[in-house]
């Protein structure tokens, strides 16, 4: 019984933890294409690739981690256990991919602050009759 109820734990798991970050990431860097533009000074080129940049590294990061939090407790032998389990582990998820959404958006203001804020004016080279003075 141990063995397949973590087996159906597993076939719920996964594809829950799949379709939550197919939709955060979709949501996420559907709406940030706007902010690169900005960022970027209206160069498509370099704000698309740079927003993909960051969709591939959310993808990497947020399936990596589901992954890495897969395995289910061998003490999981009902299936009250199983919806416990997965309760926490799903519930966990989405924590970490709010987290993870605060994070790039946070990156993104920053990147809008950055971009927006006044460039300090080179300075003049000194004439050459007042170096060495």
């Amino acid at each position: 019984m141990e063995t397949q109820t973590i087996l159906i734990g597993y076939t719920i798991y996964l594809p829950i933890a799949l379709i939550l970050t197919l939709y955060v990431s979709k949501t996420l860097f559907k709406n940030s294409k706007i902010y690169m533009l900005d960022i970027f000074k209206g160069r498509e080129e370099i704000a698309f690739a740079t927003n993909k940049l960051f969709e591939t590294g959310f993808y990497l990061l947020n399936l990596g981690f589901a992954l890495m939090i897969l395995k289910m407790s061998m003490y999981v032998k009902t299936y009250q256990d199983l919806v416990e389990a997965l309760s926490y582990k799903i519930g966990g998820f989405s924590i970490y991919l709010g987290i993870m959404l605060f994070f790039n958006l946070y990156l993104f203001f920053r990147g809008k602050r950055k971009a927006n804020a006044p460039r300090p004016q080179p300075q003049q080279p000194l004439p050459p009759h007042l170096i060495g003075q």
